[in-house]
Order: C-alpha cells, then sequence, then structure tokens
C-alpha cells in the first residue's frame, strides 16, 4: 500500500491539513462550496441555533461546520478560478479518505456530498437576471482535469468532438473537457432550476470574451458558443442541449468528484446577461434565494 510522502500531502504541526487548516472529524459528508469567503457567513447564518463546531479561516478558505434542520454540513469558501477547486477538493478528499498517521488510503471510502452555489453571466436570451442554473453539464476551458488519469472515464467525448468541431476550437487553447454533475442531484434541484451547460472559464475577462484594452484572439468565440447544440442534428430543427452560462469552478469541482467517487453539482443564479449585456451589480437577494432553497434541498437529500 502507497505512503503518501509530506511533500504531496503536507500536513500542518496542528495536524491539520495543509490549505484548509482543518482536522479529520472536523468536515460533514454534506458540504456547501461558495466562491467569496464573505457568503460562508451567510450560509452559516442558517444552521441550527448552537449548532456550530467548526470555524476556520485560511487565506481564501473560510470553513464552518454545524447543523441545518438536523443535518450535519459543512459550508467553505474556496475563492475564484479551478485552481483553487483543484486544492479544495482534494484536500477535503484527503480528510475523510486518508489516515494522517499512516498517510495511506482508508480501505473503506467516504464519499461526500457537495454543492457549489455561484454567480454566472447567461449566455442565452431566454435566461433572466435571478434564474437558478443547475450544471447538469460542466466544461473546462482551464485543462485541469487533462492533468489526471482517468479523465476520458468521467468525460463526454462525443460531445467535447461536437464542441470543437462547431467553434473550430483554437489549437493554443486546452482542450475542452465535459463532466455531467451527479445524477441524483440533477433530480433533487430539477423542479427549482433550469437545466445548463456551463462553461468555466480561467478567467473572468478574455476568457470569457470580455473586451476592456487587450484584443481577444477569437473574437467571434462566444456568438459560435452561443449558437452550438448538442446533438448538432437534432430532430425539430436547430434543437438540442446548448450552453447555458459562463462561471470559474464547476467543471473541477464536478470532474474531480467523478474521479474521486464523490457526488458533486453546481447551481448558480444568474447576475449578468451578456447577450443582452445586462448586468445586476445589487444581486444579495438572489444569492439569498439560492441558499435557503439549495439548503432546504441537501436537508432532505439522500
Amino acid at each position: 500500500m502507497r505512503t503518501i510522502s509530506s511533500s504531496e500531502l503536507i500536513i500542518n504541526d496542528d495536524g491539520s491539513v495543509f490549505h484548509l487548516h482543518l482536522r479529520p472529524g472536523q468536515v460533514a459528508d454534506t458540504i456547501v462550496l461558495v466562491g467569496d469567503p464573505a457568503r460562508v457567513a451567510q450560509v452559516a447564518a442558517r444552521f441550527d441555533r448552537g449548532s456550530r463546531e467548526v470555524e476556520v479561516s485560511s487565506r481564501e478558505f473560510h470553513t464552518v461546520t454545524g447543523t441545518y434542520k438536523g443535518r450535519r454540513m459543512t459550508v467553505v469558501s474556496h475563492g475564484i478560478g479551478t485552481d483553487n477547486i483543484d486544492i479544495v477538493v482534494t484536500e477535503l478528499d484527503a480528510l475523510v479518505n486518508v489516515d494522517f498517521e499512516t498517510r495511506q488510503v482508508r480501505p473503506e471510502p467516504r464519499q461526500l456530498t457537495m454543492l457549489r452555489l455561484g454567480t454566472s453571466g447567461a449566455l442565452q436570451p431566454d435566461l433572466r437576471i435571478g434564474d437558478l442554473v443547475f450544471s447538469r453539464t460542466s466544461v473546462g476551458f482551464d485543462g485541469l482535469l487533462n492533468f489526471y488519469e482517468g479523465r476520458d472515464a468521467v468525460c463526454d467525448l462525443d460531445m467535447e468532438e461536437a464542441f470543437m468541431r462547431h467553434t473550430g476550437w483554437n489549437e493554443l487553447l486546452a482542450k475542452p473537457y465535459f463532466v455531467d454533475a451527479d445524477a441524483g442531484l440533477f433530480a433533487a434541484f430539477a423542479d427549482v432550476t433550469k437545466e445548463g451547460i456551463t462553461i468555466s472559464a480561467p478567467g473572468f475577462y478574455g476568457p470569457q470574451g470580455r473586451h476592456v484594452r487587450l484584443r481577444l484572439a477569437v473574437p467571434e468565440l462566444n456568438d459560435r458558443i452561443e449558437s452550438f447544440r448538442y446533438p448538432e442534428r437534432s430532430s425539430g430543427g436547430g434543437g438540442g442541449r446548448r450552453i447555458t452560462n459562463f462561471e470559474m469552478e464547476s467543471s473541477a469541482l464536478a470532474g474531480l468528484s467523478r474521479l474521486m467517487g464523490h457526488r458533486a453539482a453546481t447551481v448558480c443564479t444568474i447576475i449578468a446577461q451578456r447577450v443582452a449585456l445586462e448586468a445586476a451589480p445589487d444581486y444579495g437577494a438572489f444569492v439569498e434565494n439560492m441558499i435557503e432553497i439549495s439548503l432546504d434541498r441537501l436537508a432532505e437529500f439522500e
């Protein structure tokens, strides 16, 4: 059995994992992930009174563990980008599936349920500001999953190929990967969200087609993304699944979780309409609505 070296998994002197500063036993099986550390307080404010057992802050990673309607939950902030998701998901998995004393993987894997609550920009005209989109499929423009063995086994290779063909994918960019969310979570949220294919971009500006001072290498890429349908030749003419929104983390969460055997998904509230060129900078009420709905569904999820 492999012993994981100290350079591969760094454990702090207090027995906590390197970045999150959490110790084994401090993480619940149900985890809410948010980008903004301040949003942890919004989620934890809804926990049962007096139930907080853990609160730890380290860099952009803020964690609270307590209960919601009697169900033990952890909320963790991950910051921005799939690189941060690589850190958070790997360390959460290590906390429950690696023995920190022996540095060996535990023989019986523990499965986590992770739901990311994010904000997003819509790429289709019928999506309105305030709508909730469930990322049934996530598209990674970041290339993160391509570094891991087994990548093809958890990805929709046919959809990848169709997308690259439709967009005339630039070979200088990382090969995109398409990963489905957990089917059980999708079923649990189907009646309160809109189904989406969500792109995780490796940046907020150029990778999402925003032009400030620097020119875009492929100015028409967003138009090609918006017109993509899968399958390309579907009945009814022009139908099929479509890319719905941009954000920056869902692909890594979906891909790493599937590789590790966890259940994961992303729900985003739309705060910008990229087609109509509209945005809602004051979107607090939409986020509160998303949190309330999501915690209620997670409390009942089996």
